[in-house]
């Protein structure tokens, strides 16, 4: 069991039931557990949550053409005045990008289609992207040639330049439902968007909201619950979504160094963080970042990581950061 080291004591709800909500969302399903205030009845709190991630999806779909992201992806050179959430989310995507040393790229969505994981769709069985694909493909990425011009809130494209923010999009959907309980009201919730889960507060009978993390096959380490209060997590991982090639697992975790996905051995990393959104950009930094930079960069930020990696063998190891380990201590 992962209990939070924090330091913060929870106080109990003022009502007394659990209200259940569920539905889909950004090509995942989602679902809600809150204890509601006298005065939120559950029809109001599904709109809420159900207009915030039209909301969101309007926003930062590129699955969806009539999606902001989606008409700058389409867009001809120049630059293009965005709007608030779109600036905030970029620009909060390009601080994970200088700090990761582009570990988190923002801008990699050329390659995501080239190799079949964006809006065009799978790639034909038994096809690669050729070298030549793959540095056409390039040229159209990277963080560092992104440019902002921040007194007009736009963002340049350069021509073919494709965003993709999935990487944080879920975090950050999770967090906005969040947020958006709180301030109705229901400051004790779980919310859960396609794997990521961020809690807040207790249930009614002050127990936390305890949820399983998730483990790829043949994971080594035990089934493990997490207390998730005031606590968010997510985990990446190549089985989670990819395609079998020639023997060998391609996973949907792209590497923009190299234009190709990620095959460093690491099967999955778990994070934990106070917010999803630091939860799923951390994750995904530290698969690209491999099994001996990825868990020192999280050492040394003071990051609860969990690594799972396969060696030349095979075989399945599990290591954790010491933050990770704070944690399984207190549920000892």
């Amino acid at each position: 069991m992962l209990i939070p080291t924090h330091g913060r004591a929870p106080t109990r709800p003022a009502g007394s039931t659990i209200v259940d909500l569920s539905g889909e969302t950004m090509g995942t399903t989602w679902s809600v557990r809150l204890v509601p205030p006298p005065d939120l009845s559950a029809e109001a709190a599904r709109e809420a949550v159900e207009a915030e991630l039209a909301r969101l999806v309007a926003c930062f779909s590129h699955w969806d053409p009539r999606a902001e992201l989606a008409r700058f992806n389409s867009a001809p050179p120049g630059f293009y005045a965005v709007s608030e959430p779109f600036w905030n989310l970029l620009n909060a995507a390009m601080d994970y990008a200088d700090d990761t040393d582009g570990a988190v790229d923002p801008t990699l969505g050329a390659l995501v289609d080239l190799w079949g994981f964006g809006p065009p769709g799978p790639r034909p069985a038994g096809d690669l992207p050729t070298d030549e694909e793959i540095a056409e493909a390039l040229s159209r990425c990277g963080w560092q040639g992104l440019r902002l011009n921040r007194s007009a809130r736009a963002v340049q494209q350069i021509g073919g330049m494709k965003l993709d923010l999935s990487g944080i999009a879920k975090g950050h959907a999770v967090d906005r439902v969040s947020d958006i309980l709180t301030e109705l009201g229901a400051t004790h919730h779980l919310v859960e968007i396609g794997g990521e889960l961020r809690g807040r507060g207790v249930k009614p009978d002050g127990r936390p909201w305890w949820v399983e993390l998730q483990q790829g096959p043949g994971a080594p380490g035990p089934r493990t619950l997490v207390a998730l209060f005031d606590l968010a997590v997510a985990t990446s991982g190549d089985w989670i979504r990819g395609f079998e090639h020639g023997g060998r697992r391609y996973g949907h975790t792209l590497d923009g160094r190299t234009g190709r996905p990620v095959d460093n051995g690491i099967v999955s990393v778990t994070v934990l963080s106070e917010t999803a959104l630091r939860a799923d950009a951390t994750a995904t930094a530290l698969i690209v970042m491999g099994p001996v930079a990825g868990p020192t960069f999280a050492e040394a930020l003071d990051i609860a990581a969990a690594f799972v990696v396969r060696g030349p063998d095979g075989a399945l190891t599990e290591t954790v950061t010491p933050a990770f380990a704070a944690m399984l201590n207190e549920g000892v």
